[in-house]
């Protein structure tokens, strides 16, 4: 049963990924296109500066892959194979769900399920370190910046487990629904405390240095020696439909996700309570 779950668990995900990869494409490449125009239009200024300042300039690198692959076969391959082996791991969740959860069918314990992992996996984590285009965050800071949001993805995890654990233990004296509340309760403020420890991008000490201590790494107008602006800062429009763009794709891919593998477990544990029932039923010669 879980080998026949999962296999179809990483079907499900694949063309969640596809779907999803549609949307980005039309609704937020054209966002990440702006921001790499933005980031080249940025370096050439800041290269005007340095060599008006006497500082060496340097060359930009050749690209491996132009923008035309990166956008298409790249991305919407990843997404594809992101959108499996989250379809693999979500089969695997909905496997140790199921039976632990009550008399609850297998399309709503998917949908929870779905809904459950959207939330601990992204939303949570988005929250506290949103989506960003290529022209926000210093190169010095990408190790920190993917430790953070591991860390986040992390303690999100751990949050959900102890909040359902907290309300399975609160079951029997508050009743299922007030049982629930008090679980989601545990979650948030969990989660809530996580957010508030761990630092803010804008905190780390190479984005201190170059803008400031602010909260987000977002560049930031570019000054020449005298204090004038020679460029301006990022759009936060364009930031902001990023990141609308980056919410949607995700809840897009497990909405998907959910609906598809929803009717394929249907259909597993129906054909397997079926055999079982058959087998009982059966009479002994």
């Amino acid at each position: 049963m879980v080998r026949a779950l999962v296999l179809r668990g990483v079907g499900a995900g694949a063309l969640a990924g596809l779907i999803a990869f549609l949307f980005a494409r039309i609704f937020a490449e054209p966002v990440i296109q702006a921001a790499i125009d933005y980031e080249g239009a940025r370096d050439e200024a800041q290269q005007a500066l340095n060599k008006a300042a006497g500082l060496p300039v340097e060359e930009a690198g050749p690209e491996l892959f132009s923008r035309a692959v990166q956008g298409n076969l790249g991305i919407g391959l990843g997404m594809v194979l992101f959108g499996a082996g989250v379809g693999a791991l979500f089969a695997v969740a909905f496997c140790l769900a199921w039976g632990r959860t009550g008399a609850l069918k297998p399309r709503s314990l998917v949908m929870l399920t779905s809904l459950g992992c959207f939330t601990t996996l992204y939303l949570v984590p988005f929250v506290k370190y949103p989506a960003n285009p290529p022209a926000i965050g210093h190169e010095d800071t990408i190790s920190d910046r993917a430790g953070l949001y591991l860390v986040m993805v992390v303690g999100s995890v751990v949050a959900s487990l102890i909040a359902l654990w907290a309300g399975q233990r609160l079951a029997e004296r508050l009743g299922n629904w007030n049982a629930t509340l008090a679980g989601i309760g545990v979650f948030i403020v969990l989660s809530g405390l996580l957010m508030a420890v761990l630092p803010s991008l804008g905190q780390l000490q190479v984005n201190i240095d170059q803008y400031g201590n602010l909260a987000t790494e977002t560049p930031q107008p570019l000054r020449n020696p005298e204090g004038a602006i020679v460029f301006p800062g990022f759009d936060p429009d364009a930031l902001y439909s990023f990141r609308l763009y980056s919410l949607a794709a995700q809840a897009l891919l497990w909405t998907v996700l959910g609906l598809v593998f929803a009717p394929l477990a249907d259909r597993v544990l129906g054909d397997r309570r079926d055999s079982a029932y058959r087998e009982v039923s059966s009479p002994v010669v």
